[in-house]
Protein backbone atom coordinates (compact mmCIF):
# COMPACT_ATOMS: atom_id res chain seq x y z
CA UNK A 1 0.00 0.00 0.00
CA UNK A 2 2.78 2.42 0.91
CA UNK A 3 4.53 1.78 -2.41
CA UNK A 4 1.31 2.56 -4.29
CA UNK A 5 0.73 5.81 -2.43
CA UNK A 6 4.37 6.80 -2.90
CA UNK A 7 4.28 6.12 -6.66
CA UNK A 8 1.10 8.16 -7.06
CA UNK A 9 2.52 11.03 -4.98
CA UNK A 10 5.80 11.10 -6.91
CA UNK A 11 3.94 10.80 -10.22
CA UNK A 12 1.58 13.63 -9.28
CA UNK A 13 4.45 15.85 -8.16
CA UNK A 14 6.56 15.09 -11.25
CA UNK A 15 4.07 16.40 -13.81
CA UNK A 16 3.36 20.08 -14.22
CA UNK A 17 -0.39 19.65 -14.38
CA UNK A 18 -0.48 16.91 -11.77
CA UNK A 19 -3.22 15.01 -13.56
CA UNK A 20 -0.87 13.50 -16.16
CA UNK A 21 1.52 12.56 -13.39
CA UNK A 22 -1.29 10.78 -11.60
CA UNK A 23 -1.65 8.48 -14.62
CA UNK A 24 2.09 7.69 -14.59
CA UNK A 25 1.95 6.94 -10.88
CA UNK A 26 -1.05 4.67 -11.32
CA UNK A 27 0.54 2.81 -14.25
CA UNK A 28 3.73 2.30 -12.25
CA UNK A 29 1.61 1.04 -9.33
CA UNK A 30 0.16 -1.74 -11.49
CA UNK A 31 3.65 -3.18 -12.05
CA UNK A 32 5.31 -2.33 -8.74
CA UNK A 33 2.40 -3.30 -6.46
CA UNK A 34 -0.66 -4.63 -8.28
CA UNK A 35 0.79 -7.62 -10.10
CA UNK A 36 3.02 -8.74 -7.19
CA UNK A 37 0.21 -8.53 -4.60
CA UNK A 38 -2.16 -10.35 -6.97
CA UNK A 39 0.41 -13.15 -7.24
CA UNK A 40 0.79 -13.31 -3.46
CA UNK A 41 -2.96 -13.33 -2.81
CA UNK A 42 -3.37 -16.07 -5.43
CA UNK A 43 -0.65 -18.06 -3.67
CA UNK A 44 -2.45 -17.66 -0.35
CA UNK A 45 -5.76 -18.79 -1.89
CA UNK A 46 -4.09 -21.84 -3.42
CA UNK A 47 -2.32 -22.70 -0.15
CA UNK A 48 1.21 -22.18 -1.53
CA UNK A 49 1.80 -19.18 0.75
CA UNK A 50 0.77 -18.94 4.39
CA UNK A 51 -0.37 -15.31 4.36
CA UNK A 52 -0.11 -12.04 2.43
CA UNK A 53 2.90 -10.95 4.51
CA UNK A 54 4.78 -14.11 3.41
CA UNK A 55 6.04 -14.55 6.96
CA UNK A 56 7.86 -17.81 6.24
CA UNK A 57 11.26 -16.84 4.86
CA UNK A 58 11.49 -19.92 2.64
CA UNK A 59 8.29 -18.87 0.84
CA UNK A 60 9.58 -15.39 -0.01
CA UNK A 61 11.90 -16.14 -2.93
CA UNK A 62 9.32 -16.68 -5.71
CA UNK A 63 7.01 -13.78 -4.74
CA UNK A 64 10.05 -11.48 -4.57
CA UNK A 65 11.22 -12.71 -7.99
CA UNK A 66 7.72 -12.06 -9.37
CA UNK A 67 7.94 -8.56 -7.89
CA UNK A 68 11.34 -7.95 -9.50
CA UNK A 69 10.15 -9.21 -12.88
CA UNK A 70 6.95 -7.19 -12.76
CA UNK A 71 8.66 -3.97 -11.63
CA UNK A 72 11.48 -4.37 -14.17
CA UNK A 73 8.96 -4.98 -16.95
CA UNK A 74 7.01 -1.96 -15.81
CA UNK A 75 10.19 0.11 -15.76
CA UNK A 76 10.93 -0.82 -19.39
CA UNK A 77 7.36 0.02 -20.43
CA UNK A 78 7.32 3.31 -18.51
CA UNK A 79 10.64 4.34 -20.06
CA UNK A 80 9.41 3.44 -23.55
CA UNK A 81 6.25 5.50 -23.01
CA UNK A 82 8.19 8.52 -21.73
CA UNK A 83 7.28 8.51 -18.04
CA UNK A 84 8.74 11.33 -15.91
CA UNK A 85 12.23 10.73 -14.51
CA UNK A 86 11.15 10.70 -10.84
CA UNK A 87 8.68 7.87 -11.54
CA UNK A 88 11.35 5.91 -13.43
CA UNK A 89 13.85 6.57 -10.64
CA UNK A 90 11.41 5.32 -8.00
CA UNK A 91 10.61 2.12 -9.87
CA UNK A 92 14.34 1.57 -10.51
CA UNK A 93 15.01 1.99 -6.78
CA UNK A 94 12.27 -0.55 -6.09
CA UNK A 95 13.88 -3.07 -8.43
CA UNK A 96 17.29 -2.60 -6.80
CA UNK A 97 15.76 -2.92 -3.33
CA UNK A 98 13.97 -6.12 -4.33
CA UNK A 99 17.14 -7.63 -5.81
CA UNK A 100 18.95 -7.01 -2.51
CA UNK A 101 15.97 -8.31 -0.51
CA UNK A 102 15.88 -11.52 -2.58
CA UNK A 103 19.59 -12.00 -2.01
CA UNK A 104 19.38 -11.42 1.74
CA UNK A 105 16.09 -13.30 2.25
CA UNK A 106 17.72 -16.50 1.09
CA UNK A 107 19.72 -16.53 4.36
CA UNK A 108 18.04 -14.04 6.68
CA UNK A 109 14.55 -12.55 7.13
CA UNK A 110 15.35 -8.84 6.88
CA UNK A 111 12.33 -6.57 7.33
CA UNK A 112 11.07 -5.47 3.93
CA UNK A 113 8.37 -3.43 5.69
CA UNK A 114 10.95 -1.19 7.33
CA UNK A 115 13.02 -1.08 4.13
CA UNK A 116 10.02 0.29 2.23
CA UNK A 117 9.11 2.70 5.03
CA UNK A 118 12.65 4.09 5.30
CA UNK A 119 13.00 4.34 1.53
CA UNK A 120 9.65 6.11 1.30
CA UNK A 121 10.70 8.61 3.94
CA UNK A 122 13.92 9.43 2.04
CA UNK A 123 12.09 9.65 -1.30
CA UNK A 124 9.43 11.97 0.10
CA UNK A 125 12.02 14.20 1.78
CA UNK A 126 14.08 14.28 -1.42
CA UNK A 127 11.04 15.04 -3.59
CA UNK A 128 8.87 17.26 -1.41
CA UNK A 129 11.36 18.73 1.05
CA UNK A 130 13.46 17.84 4.06
CA UNK A 131 10.62 18.89 6.37
CA UNK A 132 9.07 15.50 5.73
CA UNK A 133 11.87 13.94 7.77
CA UNK A 134 9.67 14.96 10.69
CA UNK A 135 7.82 11.74 9.82
CA UNK A 136 10.76 9.70 11.13
CA UNK A 137 8.84 8.63 14.26
CA UNK A 138 6.47 6.75 11.94
CA UNK A 139 9.44 4.69 10.74
CA UNK A 140 10.23 3.86 14.36
CA UNK A 141 6.61 2.74 14.84
CA UNK A 142 6.78 0.47 11.78
CA UNK A 143 9.96 -1.13 13.14
CA UNK A 144 8.52 -1.47 16.62
CA UNK A 145 5.38 -3.14 15.24
CA UNK A 146 7.41 -5.69 13.26
CA UNK A 147 9.33 -6.66 16.42
CA UNK A 148 6.22 -6.57 18.64
CA UNK A 149 4.35 -8.87 16.26
CA UNK A 150 7.25 -11.31 16.49
CA UNK A 151 7.90 -11.15 12.75
CA UNK A 152 11.43 -9.73 13.04
CA UNK A 153 14.27 -9.12 15.42
CA UNK A 154 15.56 -5.61 16.13
CA UNK A 155 18.56 -6.39 13.90
CA UNK A 156 16.32 -7.42 11.00
CA UNK A 157 14.32 -4.21 11.38
CA UNK A 158 17.43 -2.03 11.54
CA UNK A 159 18.96 -3.79 8.52
CA UNK A 160 15.75 -3.27 6.54
CA UNK A 161 15.61 0.41 7.43
CA UNK A 162 19.27 0.88 6.50
CA UNK A 163 18.77 -0.89 3.18
CA UNK A 164 15.68 1.14 2.28
CA UNK A 165 17.34 4.46 3.09
CA UNK A 166 20.56 3.49 1.31
CA UNK A 167 18.77 2.42 -1.88
CA UNK A 168 16.71 5.60 -1.89
CA UNK A 169 19.78 7.78 -1.46
CA UNK A 170 21.98 5.92 -3.96
CA UNK A 171 19.43 5.05 -6.65
CA UNK A 172 16.38 7.35 -6.47
CA UNK A 173 18.06 10.62 -5.58
CA UNK A 174 20.66 10.70 -8.39
CA UNK A 175 18.26 9.35 -11.05
CA UNK A 176 15.34 11.64 -10.38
Amino acid sequence: MLVSVLLVAVGWHSARSGVGGLGWGLLATVFASGIPIAYILGGVRRGRLTDHHVRIREQRRIPLLVGITSAAGGLVLLAALGAPRPVLALVAAGVVGLVVAVSVSHWWKMSIHTAVAAGALVVLASTLGAGLLAGSPLLVLVGWSRVRLGDHTVGQVLAGAALGALVAVTVYTPLR
